[in-house]
């Protein structure tokens, strides 16, 4: 048995590392988005700077481990066999969620999984032990639960949110009505005691409130006091000298060697937000299975069975090794570093931060469109009743201004924002650290990331209803996540609490074949990402390199439709449901695209006015009628879908062969169209238009055809609506890929001449 369990133990700190690496790719974006946001430096100085936050944080952590130990359950109401199952769940929980958050894409909070995986476990634990004693689980469960606790710890987190994103939002406010969007100027004189106070604000909450529990906390002096009584005895003195320091350093970096001051800023508020994140989060990691082991270790000293040694233990003190600690800080560096899912969570938030507007990644939703209109109208009202004095004040601060109009690589948004998310955020977390609360990092960097958005009016009316709709989105994934691991985690521990040990193992196999498929997964996607960045026009490229890869996209738009249409038809035709999902999912791939090719056409006609008009004028036209070749195929492929879902009679034979015989004869043509392109020669266009007249011809025959079916009363109104919608989508697209392909030929021929 001791043999058993020190396997379980094993399998927990294998989690563990596996917890840490899909971990820190979820939370890297709580300290990296400003600095990458803003391109306040290279990305290895970026990296570097977290690395060590992460290192040096990491311990810092040892007091939040009680979290894992006590803050949910009561441990003496639980045997060790029965706190290893919450334990094990827990952690095969907490791989599974993060890695699928992650590979999606969505910043999510490992505390709120953490928290709730406890509760989720321990409940389940506690119904079976409860019901296996014959008693009443509502009345007894209480015993079990340390209700009170967690509901502290629930609130704590949910109130962070609010409280994250209002501090956010009126530091921003303040900042740049001082700064404005001018702010090299007044940084000129104002920027050293700016880096000054906003450093000395990280050294309070990181070093002073943040040592309490911390392993350095008992570290004796001279004078024979510990570090943290001298630190607590002395604040005052500590701020002050801290203060002038770090406004004279600044001083003396600007003047000697030109260093930007907000660069300093970021950076030391990057390794402040590293460290911070490392202090709070590194127990959601490790908290678990350090105290599975020192579990493990009370129970073997005891030598009584594992079913009936109570875990009175772990509600004591208790302090982690720092050699644990300094191991996990250097899982976290690596994955930092290594890990390319913790870039696509960032590319999240960035998106809903950043100043300018362009392609939004998600759409617009009702609510977000109800309180964009409600804000507006209420803003319109403070401004008829402004005086204009203060009104043309503000206006002239907030005022837009970009130093980088001209740079195509912009940073998302500058310094000044980038450095208050930083401070207000590493001042929250780390209070909430010295707090032993533990935070939702996730929540207390993105609700500030927010609240300065909002400030920083980046969400203007071009963007807000889509950034509001990105935010409602993100915030309900978190409720998801708390929902997911509360049930998961415990029907996870309900099962092996009824089906016995060995379940454990089949559920780390699940886990880790979650963990091998997601990774797959991602591959793929960022695979095909890559593939479509490569045709990615982009206003740096030069007319050649547009044209080139202009071409490349309409080969492949034209290949996509050809398969979508051969698919979607053949599917419809034999009623495959699957065939037809296949298909419109392809669809909704050609149609993504070429929204964002016409999203980004006028930045590129504005490059390519430098040539002529006429040449800008070919190129929205080329853009235009690729978006409608996909908005043809998306109408003639739903409404064939609603009519095999909604089970409705199939097409007739004669129907059958018609379409069949129609798609055949447009996917000839297309497939010339994409040799016509891909050779860039032109002087077949007149015969393919004489090709695309024959094919119009026979779809009007075949909807002669369909007349005389109508008046013989062999086909309903249903089928005759859904055979003319194909016909007329069919023909859109072909007059559309003709006009591309002249369009295209136009645009080479203004282009080179």
């Amino acid at each position: 048995m001791e043999n058993f369990y020190l396997i379980l133990v094993v399998v927990l700190f294998a989690l563990a590392i596996s917890d840490l690496i899909v971990g820190v790719s979820n939370d890297a974006v709580n300290f990296l988005n400003s600095a990458i946001g803003s391109k306040a430096a290279p990305k290895w100085v970026i990296f570097l700077m977290a690395s060590i936050g992460v290192l040096v944080g990491a311990t810092f952590s040892n007091g939040m481990m009680e979290v894992a130990r006590k803050g949910i359950f009561h441990p003496d109401q639980f045997y060790f066999a029965e706190i290893m199952v919450i334990f094990l769940a827990v952690m095969i929980t907490d791989v599974i969620l993060l890695d699928l958050f992650n590979t999606f894409g969505m910043p999510t909070s490992t505390t709120v999984s953490i928290v709730f995986e406890l509760l989720g476990s321990a409940v389940a634990v506690a119904a079976v032990k409860i019901k296996g004693m014959g008693l009443s689980v509502a009345a007894e469960l209480s015993n079990y639960i340390n209700s009170s606790k967690a509901l502290a710890i629930i609130t704590g987190i949910l109130l962070s949110v609010f409280i994250a994103f209002t501090i956010g939002a009126l530091v921003m406010y303040i900042t740049r009505f001082i700064f404005s969007f001018r702010y090299r100027g007044p940084m000129k004189y104002l920027g050293s005691l700016f880096g000054g106070l906003a450093i000395t604000a990280i050294t309070y909450f990181i070093f002073i409130k943040g040592m309490k529990g911390s392993s350095y906390a008992g570290i004796e002096l001279a004078s024979g006091e510990t570090l943290q009584d001298y630190f607590m005895h002395n604040v005052g003195f500590i701020l002050l000298v801290s203060l002038g320091f770090w406004v004279v350093f600044i001083q003396l970096l600007k003047w000697i060697f030109n260093i930007k001051i907000l660069k300093v800023v970021v950076m030391v508020g990057t390794f402040a937000l590293a460290m911070a994140f490392a202090g709070n989060d590194l127990v959601n990691f490790i908290g678990v299975p350090v105290a599975g082991f020192k579990s493990f270790q009370d129970w073997m000293a005891s030598g009584m069975p594992a079913d009936q040694f109570s875990m009175a233990n772990l509600a004591g003190k208790s302090t982690t090794p720092l050699y644990m600690l300094i191991v996990s800080g250097l899982v976290m560096v690596i994955t930092l570093i290594m890990s390319k899912k913790a870039r696509a969570v960032t590319e999240t938030e960035i998106n809903l931060s950043r100043q300018d507007a362009g392609d939004e990644r998600f759409g617009s939703s009702f609510a977000a469109r109800v309180m964009v209109r409600g804000f507006t109208n209420f803003n319109k009202k403070v401004q008829k009743n402004m005086p204009p004095a203060v009104s043309n004040t503000l206006k002239s601060r907030f005022e837009k201004h970009s130093y980088y109009n001209d740079d195509p690589d912009a940073p998302a948004f500058d310094k000044i924002r980038a450095s208050v998310n930083l401070v207000v955020a590493s001042i929250l977390i780390a209070m909430g650290t010295s707090l032993k609360l533990p935070l939702s990092t996730t929540y207390v960097t993105f609700m500030v990331a927010m609240g300065t958005s909002l400030s920083d009016r980046a969400w203007d009316r071009e963007s807000a209803v889509y950034r509001i709709s990105g935010v409602f989105a993100v915030i309900g994934g978190w409720f998801l996540t708390a929902l997911i691991a509360f049930s998961v985690a415990g029907l996870i521990a309900l099962i092996i609490s009824l089906s016995g040990k060995f379940m454990i193992f089949v559920f780390v196999a699940v886990a880790v074949f979650m963990v091998i498929r997601t990774q797959i997964l991602f591959r793929k996607r960022a695979k095909a990402k890559l593939a479509d960045e490569e045709d990615n026009i982009e206003e740096e490229d030069e007319t050649e390199v547009i044209i080139a890869k202009s071409a490349k996209q309409i080969l492949k738009g034209l290949g996509n439709t050809a398969e979508i249409l051969d698919l979607g038809m053949q599917s419809f035709l034999k009623e495959d449901r699957a065939g037809l999902r296949k298909a419109e999912e392809a669809c909704k791939v050609l149609s993504k695209k070429a929204k964002k090719n016409k999203d980004k056409v006028f930045k590129i006609a504005e490059k390519l006015m430098d040539n002529s008009a006429e040449t800008t004028h070919y190129y929205v036209q080329m853009i235009e009628h690729k978006r409608e070749m996909a908005h043809a195929v998306h109408y003639m492929l739903s409404p064939m879908i609603t009519h095999v879902e909604n089970n409705h009679k199939p097409f007739t034979e004669d129907q059958s062969i018609e379409l069949s015989s129609t798609i055949v004869s447009v996917t000839a043509i297309l497939k010339k169209i994409s040799k016509m392109v891909k050779e860039q020669r032109f002087e077949g266009i007149d015969a393919l238009i004489n090709e695309i007249d024959q094919v119009i011809e026979l779809l009007r025959n075949n909807e002669k055809q369909q007349f005389k079916r109508v008046k013989q009363q062999l086909v309903n109104t249903r089928n005759s609506q859904l055979y003319f919608k194909i016909h007329t989508e069919l023909e859109n697209l072909l007059l559309h890929s003709i006009n591309l392909v002249k369009s295209e030929r136009d645009f080479i021929t203004n282009t080179r001449n």
